[in-house]
């Protein structure tokens, strides 16, 4: 057990604190976990590029689970609570379970995909990020920023959109192939 793979997985711990904190209206206490869990991220992953032996396999496969699994529930407990707009979360998941399922297919197929981020998917998911810290800011500590998240949830549906049909086309590619 290295010291990153011991980071992401307390950041997959604060998933669920993350939640009820939403449900339980403490946007000012999420977004402060929020923001711990997103310098933990640069922490471990840190840790793991410079720090000799502490970079794992377990380490690469946890961290964008702990990533998304923060990102998502975030998405879906504000889309619930009606903070963000249910077809945005509802395409951010989307993406997600079309990742995953081509992954999945793959696999059954016994030609497993190599999982290789994609420039695209990192803005995507960068785009993600701000719009949660911002969203999450705004409610949580009245940050009076309701255009800029409206602008936000937008470019991260236009980058979500554009994210799936890469992942997509790499994935018809290389099953055909």
């Amino acid at each position: 057990m290295t010291i990153p793979n011991i980071i992401t997985i307390a950041r997959l711990i604060a998933v669920p604190v993350v939640v009820l904190l939403l449900i339980d209206g403490s946007f000012g206490w999420a977004f402060g976990l929020f923001l711990a869990a997103g310098i933990s991220d640069g922490v471990d992953g840190a840790i793991a590029r410079h720090v000799p032996g502490q970079a794992s396999e377990l380490g690469r496969l946890l961290d964008p689970v702990a990533d998304k699994a923060l990102l998502v529930s975030i998405f879906v407990v504000l889309a619930v609570e009606g903070h963000v707009p249910v077809w945005l979360t509802v395409l951010v998941v989307s993406r997600d379970v079309l990742i995953v399922g081509g992954v999945i297919l793959s696999w059954g197929a016994n030609k497993p995909v190599p999982i290789v981020p994609l420039p695209i998917s990192k803005a995507n998911t960068a785009a993600q990020i701000a719009y949660a810290a911002i969203t999450l800011g705004d409610l949580g500590l009245a940050w009076r920023l309701e255009q800029f998240v409206d602008i936000m949830g937008w470019l991260v549906a236009v980058l979500t959109v554009l994210s799936a049909a890469a992942y997509l086309k790499g994935w018809l590619r290389y099953m055909q192939g």
